[in-house]
């Protein structure tokens, strides 16, 4: 076992969260979860499963990950979301490393990124390079609330897979982008005084699908390339749609909460 900390961050994550404490304790010589105040059974579940569990309100992406650093006792660190899991090599990699004498201060790992049991490798899904493995007194997230990733400043790329259980099927999909991301891009958007006009959902909602169709290989990935690439469209268009919504009614912006965007 490494001296090596994992972390998951967590909100209502109780049929995932007891794989992903599994799947970093086969290299980990402990595990810590902050949990964002769940109203199911996360705590519970994690709390058996072995990891130390810790509850703050949710602060933002990159913030909250930090929140983590504060209750590790390692300098090494594994940073994990609940949907994903260590593929066999990566666990390989990180047993033959010497963590203590290496020059490099991380090491970024491909995101295998699934939909149900199939791999999606098209639209930027693959290869899907993140840095998740760092020395936490070198690098860390940034300080933002979205879109956070651990700087690549001395680090080294490992040809090793960190698999992600990204959506369920394709139902989930299209359900996630109405839902969460949607909503949470326009309200971000409207906060900072950014305004739409009439034609903003539709330019954005094509432009995002030929980008992705076209250009980043969707075309080549079969129905689930096609499916993404409307997805990802889908969920530009609702974006600025929704932004454009706020600017012209009074009566769904006073309904929404926009002190409660995360």
């Amino acid at each position: 076992m490494k001296q090596i900390s994992g972390i998951i961050t967590t909100l209502n994550e109780e049929n995932n969260i007891e794989a992903a404490i599994r799947s970093l304790q086969r290299v980990c010589d402990e595990v810590v979860v902050v949990d964002s105040e769940s109203s199911d059974h996360t705590v519970e579940v994690a709390q058996a499963a072995g990891a130390r569990v810790f509850t703050q309100r949710y602060l933002g992406d990159g913030i909250q990950k930090n929140v983590a650093l504060k209750y590790v006792k390692n300098e090494w660190v594994i940073s994990i979301d609940a949907d994903e899991r260590l593929s066999d090599e990566l666990v390989e990699k990180i047993e033959n490393t010497d963590f203590a004498t290496t020059p490099y201060d991380g090491f970024a790992i491909r995101r295998r990124n699934m939909i149900g049991s199939r791999w999606v490798k098209s639209c930027g899904w693959w290869p899907d390079y993140l840095v998740r493995i760092y020395r936490h007194s070198k690098l860390r997230f940034p300080e933002v609330k979205q879109h956070a990733t651990v700087p690549t400043t001395n680090t080294i790329k490992w040809k090793a897979d960190l698999i992600h259980y990204r959506y369920k099927n394709i139902g989930e999909l299209y359900a996630k982008p109405g839902r969460n991301y949607s909503n949470r891009g326009a309200k971000i958007l409207y906060l900072k005084g950014k305004r739409a006009n009439v034609m903003s959902p539709i330019l954005h909602g094509t432009g995002a699908f030929l980008v992705n169709y076209l250009f980043r290989g969707g075309i080549l990935g079969g129905i689930d390339g096609l499916t993404l690439s409307k997805s990802i469209a889908t969920n530009s268009y609702l974006k600025y749609a929704k932004l454009l919504e706020y600017q012209r009614d009074e009566q769904v912006r006073k309904s929404e909460d926009f002190d409660k965007v995360w």
